[in-house]
């Protein structure tokens, strides 16, 4: 298997489709879907790359990711966040946070690839 991705996404169809695409393309997929553990969950896995939802139960994918940026060990984590709001003050949020990529539902296979491919590079 290629590189290690962990999938923070609350959705089971999306769980399953985006590991689905990324194990195709040779990926190690792992998933947690609670916002409240996140953080340890990213610490305790070590992965290559996250791909982290916006809407979580427990906690917000923008606090997520604001502890990660502001932890030694996670602040160059490559960070992709997924979401379903395509409005401009949550891209401008996640800019702001530090994330590394913004992508919303619903989304291509071939866009998915193309960003974990960039971002893992």
């Amino acid at each position: 298997m290629g590189k290690h991705v962990l999938l923070i996404e609350d959705e089971p169809n999306i769980i399953e489709a985006i590991t689905y695409i990324l194990h195709q393309d040779g990926w190690s997929v792992t998933s947690h879907s609670d916002g409240t553990s996140a953080v340890e969950r990213v610490n305790s896995a070590t992965p290559d790359l996250v791909i982290l939802d916006v809407m979580l139960p427990g906690r917000s994918g923008f606090e997520i990711l604001q502890e990660l940026r502001g932890a030694d060990g996670t602040k160059a984590l490559p960070v992709l966040m997924l979401t379903a709001k395509g409005q401009s003050k949550d891209r401008e949020a996640a800019e702001q946070f530090g994330a590394s990529h913004y992508m919303t539902k619903p989304f291509s296979n071939a866009e998915m690839l193309d960003a974990v491919r960039a971002l893992a590079s």
